[in-house]
């Protein structure tokens, strides 16, 4: 019979992967490519090739009318515009939520005055480590936006209804943003409760813990 308990054990020794020896195959501006050789349970060997990311941030903006801010992106490895929430990679010793508030200001336009961190989600288990940690705003004000050199989306605004009518469409299928949505409809229906707190509480908490020793 299998097991039906959800047991949340994160190195369960009969599946833990132990690492021999690793190597760096390419090495990006941010992105890197790793050969590592593991011991697998049974005493066998395996090779594990892998991309590293810094980390990122999304975020769920909410306007005061209860729509939600959303980006249209063209994303090239799948040829094809593509409709996600904010987000982007954590700069060098950038605090999750300096890298949210920068993000949203940037590529929305926005300034938040509550933030809530919802929780982490990792997008490709099967090849990255990237880890994307999940933040929802709202009390939204309109700013000047600076994108990247070289990046370009348009800002929309729809109802939490019309972005999830479009999901069985086939209109959103980028995978954050499902994730992203998941935890907007449990929030919403108060199963997730969401611990809001003032923006600069959130800048406060970041200052101290980057001068932790």
């Amino acid at each position: 019979m299998p097991d039906t308990a959800l047991v949340p054990e994160r190195h369960p020794a009969h599946l833990v992967e132990t690492r021999r020896d690793s190597a760096t195959v390419w090495q990006g501006r941010f992105l890197s490519l790793h050969r590592d050789r593991v011991a697998l349970p049974d005493g066998c060997e395996a090779e594990r090739v892998y991309v590293h990311h810094p980390g990122a941030v999304m975020i769920v903006p909410i306007l005061a009318d209860g729509r939600l801010v959303v980006e249209r992106q063209y994303r090239y490895p799948v040829q094809r515009a593509m409709i996600e929430f904010p987000a982007g990679k954590l700069d060098d010793s950038e605090s999750s939520f300096g890298c949210a508030e920068r993000e949203l200001r940037e590529e929305t336009g926005y300034l938040a005055d509550e933030w809530a961190r919802a929780g982490l989600l990792h997008p490709a288990i099967g090849y990255s480590d990237e880890l994307i940690e999940i933040w929802f705003a709202r009390g939204l004000r309109m700013g000047e936006r600076r994108l990247d050199e070289g990046e370009f989306l348009d800002v929309l605004a729809v109802s939490p209804a019309d972005l999830l009518e479009a999901v069985p469409r086939g209109e959103v299928t980028d995978g954050k943003t499902l994730a992203a949505l998941l935890w907007w409809q449990n929030a919403d229906a108060g199963h997730w409760p969401l611990a809001w707190r003032p923006a600069e509480a959130w800048r406060a908490a970041a200052s101290v813990a980057g001068s932790a020793p």
